[in-house]
C-alpha cells in the first residue's frame, strides 16, 4: 500500500511512497504554466513504475502552498478528486513545511537551529516562514520542525526581523525565493530550493500518525489578481433613487 503526493507550489512534483516512507517512484518537471496537462501522465507514470494502481493507495497528499492561485489550485483539486474517487483520505501539508524538513536532513541541522524558507511569490515578493528544529528525526526518522513566524508574503528587503539570529543554534536560509534575491537573502550552500513531493508525503504520514489535523485548504496569502467587478450604483430617473452597488 502506498501514499501518492502532489505538489504544484513551484515545479510540478509527484511522488509515491510506501507507508513506512520508502520512496517508490517520483517525477518532477519545472513547469509553471501547464500544471493540469502535466499531472495526469506523471501520476500514471509513478504508479506504473512502482507496479501499483490507484486501488493500492491509502492516502493522497497535496502541498497547500503558499503559491500563486492557478497552479496551487490544480494540484489540490487533483489530490482531493483522486482521494474521493479511490475512497482514501486527502491530507494537506504546507509546502514551506516540507522545505524546512528537507533542510534539516540536507544541511544536517541540530535541535534549536532555525530555518527561514523563502519561495517565489512573484511581484518581487517571497512567501516565507521561519521554523525551529525540534528533532532531527522522530520514531519514523522524519525531522520535526515547529513554526516560529509566518507564513506570510513580503518583499525580501522587509524581512529584517525574520533574518535575526536565533537565541541558540544557527539560522539557515533555503528556497527558490532566496536564490532570486541574493542581494538581500543569502541562501545556504547545499540548501533545498523546491519542495520534494516525497518529503511532503513523509511529513503527512508523520503528522497523520500523530493524530494531527491535515486540512487541504490552500494557503494563498494574498487576494487574486483578477476579481469580480463591484457593481456600480445607478440612479433611477425621475425618482432619484439609488439602486444596486453598495448603496
Amino acid at each position: 500500500m502506498a501514499v501518492l503526493s502532489i505538489d504544484t507550489s513551484a515545479a510540478v512534483a509527484v511522488a509515491l511512497v510506501a507507508e513506512d516512507g520508502t520512496l517508490l517512484a517520483a517525477r518532477s518537471v519545472d513547469e509553471r504554466r501547464r500544471h493540469a496537462e502535466q499531472l495526469a501522465p506523471m501520476i500514471a507514470g509513478v504508479l506504473a513504475e512502482a507496479g501499483l494502481d490507484r486501488g493500492d493507495l491509502t492516502a493522497v497528499v497535496g502541498g497547500t502552498g503558499p503559491a500563486p492561485f492557478t497552479g496551487l489550485r490544480v494540484g489540490l483539486v487533483t489530490a482531493r478528486t483522486l482521494a474521493l474517487a479511490v475512497g482514501v483520505p486527502a491530507l494537506g501539508v504546507p509546502s514551506l513545511d516540507a522545505l524546512a524538513v528537507q533542510a534539516v536532513t540536507d544541511l544536517a541541522l541540530a535541535p534549536d537551529d532555525e530555518v527561514l524558507v523563502a519561495t517565489d511569490a512573484r511581484r518581487k515578493e517571497v512567501y516565507w516562514a521561519r521554523y525551529r528544529v525540534v528533532s532531527q528525526g522522530g520514531i519514523d526518522g522524519v525531522p520535526v520542525v515547529e513554526p516560529v513566524a509566518g507564513p506570510d508574503v513580503a518583499r525580501p528587503a522587509d524581512l529584517g526581523d525574520a533574518l535575526a539570529p536565533p537565541a541558540a543554534g544557527r539560522l539557515v536560509v533555503v528556497g527558490e525565493g532566496a536564490t532570486l534575491y541574493p542581494d538581500v537573502l543569502t541562501v545556504t550552500d547545499g540548501a533545498p530550493v523546491q519542495p520534494d513531493a516525497a518529503a511532503l508525503a513523509r511529513v503527512a504520514l508523520q503528522r497523520r500518525d500523530a493524530g494531527l489535523d491535515l486540512p487541504t485548504e490552500p494557503l494563498y496569502l494574498r487576494r487574486p489578481d483578477v476579481q469580480e467587478p463591484v457593481a456600480k450604483p445607478r440612479v433611477v430617473p425621475a425618482t432619484g433613487a439609488v439602486v444596486g452597488g453598495d448603496a
